[in-house]
């Protein structure tokens, strides 16, 4: 078997992929050979593009089943097929799950799990038609995995989406593949707001056992390995890329001989 991921005359649909970890999906899979749509609300004033081959844009608002409805409609109406589903849009601003509204929980809720299961049921209706059925990769967090203080109905949904990534694998098989990417920390635009100037950007890497953030592009290289046929025999999975995940803190604390290393 040839170890080959080129996706030529794949038709692949990135949610949120105008930039940072979308961006860096939607360029994996330009790398690769693939035609890519991204989506979002608004467009970007650059495309992302690899050696001169661009993403096309189309507007959708992901929460609203009517537009994402049109949008299946569009790309497959346009390239005749839909090879792959990225679903990656979403994230959720700090909010304390004792002060923030009922209405935002429901907004944080709607992105990360209801879209996903929205975008799905409509990837799925075109892919079931196609011979070569197709893939969904669900873009999910650590959050999901552990306490998220502070962002907590966005781990709750991302949690949702890791069972429901199982769920319709077993559903939709054998035609549709079904996986998620259990994403931890990265770099993108938007790091400072997250983990502050580059010196916060650094100390926060040096807490993650590979010493680093990962670049969007690393997680781009996954969704790829997950859509393409080396995964062939992979459904219901889910995926980590968090650079071997968070040192437990106790470890930094201990004065025993820790067996994995120097002493602590």
């Amino acid at each position: 078997m040839a170890l080959d991921l080129r996706l030529g005359g794949s038709v692949v649909l990135v949610t949120g992929g105008v930039r940072g970890v979308g961006a860096g999906i939607a360029r994996a899979f330009l790398a690769a050979g693939a035609s890519v749509v991204v989506c979002a609300r608004n467009e970007p004033e650059e495309l992302v593009a690899v050696e001169g081959k661009s993403a096309e844009f189309l507007p959708c608002d992901v929460r609203e089943p009517d537009q994402v409805s049109k949008l299946v409609d569009e790309v497959s109406d346009r390239h005749g097929r839909l090879d792959v589903l990225v679903n990656n849009a979403g994230g959720a601003p700090f909010a304390e799950a004792a002060t923030a509204s009922p209405r935002f929980h429901d907004r944080v809720v709607a992105l990360n799990l209801l879209a996903p299961l929205t975008l799905a049921r409509y990837a799925n209706s075109v892919m079931q038609r196609q011979d070569s059925g197709g893939a969904i990769v669900n873009v999910g967090s650590v959050s999901g995995a552990r306490p998220s203080p502070g962002t907590a109905s966005y781990g709750a949904a991302k949690a949702g989406l890791v069972s429901l990534t199982g769920s319709l694998a077993v559903e939709w098989a054998p035609k549709v593949r079904v996986n998620a990417l259990e994403v931890g920390m990265v770099r993108t635009e938007l790091a400072e707001l997250h983990y502050g100037d580059e010196a916060g950007v650094a100390a926060v890497g040096s807490t993650v056992p590979l010493g680093r953030l990962a670049e969007p592009d690393e997680i781009g290289t996954c969704a790829v390995f997950l859509a393409s046929p080396l995964a062939s025999y992979v459904s219901g999975a889910t995926m980590a890329v968090h650079g071997g995940g968070e040192v437990p803190a106790f470890l930094r604390e201990s004065t025993a001989v820790w067996k994995g290393g120097d002493e602590r």
